[in-house]
């Protein structure tokens, strides 16, 4: 099979297209053949050497850690799967990835395919969608009423963050440039913050909740947007808990695993008309160059999926 790994630590011209054998499976494992992955920071950050320390692999290593597929294989221990199951998943990040035209993955780690979008869309979906969830519903626990600061609305991860928020009831106002305002309005922001010519502290009333998807400078002006006892959740750097003890608000940090269950409420709601993934771009798994180019510059709208497989 073909797969997109790396044989050492370095730019994007470590990037490697093999033909390798397809993965054996273990009894307690799910043989998934690919039919499309996506594109995470994560990925190129691990490629890149940056979270070597945090999370050693075993090179030569597939990256890429979002997927849907067709179930291929079951080992001898797996119930709640059959061959030819659509599936999509956010695999465990220390095992080899989803950059391949299969991958071998825990059972535990799947979900049922939302059935009403494709898999390009749905593999867009799992690790932007978790991440948005934990954040904003487990961290944050933005209810009804509360008002709700999103920066950068138009990514992969704000974008399913502002449908959240607001399928919860609650008012949101969203950061993005300019040129991707139509985008954003039309998944229901309240307001429009166009970063680039407004200075939030003269535009957003005070919030609730700030979803730091920025870090740095960003992260640092959020902190006087909160209303007393308000949250500022990152899923760039922990919040500064002093700063934040100091103005009688508080911080968050997530850095999400595989979580199956959210999938399936995040399929409900994608079956139930209630959230839509975005996807900005697509390329051939030979493009991933390209891929990663993209989504290191930082401009990026939506989600970038690779197309690996026939459906």
């Amino acid at each position: 099979m073909k797969a997109v790994r790396i044989h050492q630590y370095g730019g994007r011209e470590v990037l490697s297209l093999d033909e390798i054998p397809v993965p054996d499976i273990a009894p307690d494992e799910v043989l998934v053949r690919v039919v499309a992955a996506s594109i995470n920071p994560v990925d190129w950050k691990v490629r890149a050497g940056y979270l070597a320390q945090m999370m050693p692999h075993r090179m030569p290593l597939t990256l890429g850690w979002d997927v849907s597929g067709v179930v291929a294989a079951v080992g001898s221990q797996v119930t709640q799967w059959q061959v030819g199951d659509a599936v999509y998943s956010r695999p465990d990040l220390a095992r080899n990835g989803t950059y391949a035209e299969f991958v071998a993955i825990r059972p535990g780690e799947c979900a049922r395919k939302p059935r009403t979008i494709s898999h390009v869309e749905a593999a867009s979906l799992p690790l932007a969608g978790i991440t948005a969830w934990e954040a904003m519903m487990d961290t944050a626990r933005v209810r009804a009423g509360q008002r709700v600061l999103v920066h950068a609305g138009s990514g992969g991860v704000g974008s399913l963050a502002i449908q959240l928020v607001k399928a919860a009831g609650a008012t949101v106002a969203a950061t993005a440039s300019g040129r991707n305002r139509a985008l954003v309005e039309s998944l229901g922001v309240d307001q429009f913050v166009d970063y680039t010519t407004t200075t939030l502290l003269h535009a957003v009333e005070p919030v609730d909740a700030v979803f730091d998807t920025i870090g740095g400078e960003v992260q640092e002006a959020s902190w006087s947007l909160l209303k007393p006892g308000g949250i500022q959740v990152s899923i760039i750097s922990p919040p500064d808990e002093a700063r934040a003890a100091a103005m009688g608000v508080r911080g968050g940090f997530v850095f999400i695993g595989p979580n199956a269950p959210v999938l399936d409420k995040l399929a409900g709601m994608v079956d139930g008309g209630r959230l839509r993934p975005i996807v900005g771009a697509e390329f051939a798994l030979e493009d991933i160059a390209q891929a990663h180019a993209l989504s290191e510059s930082g401009r990026a709208v939506g989600k970038i999926v690779l197309y690996v497989g026939k459906p």
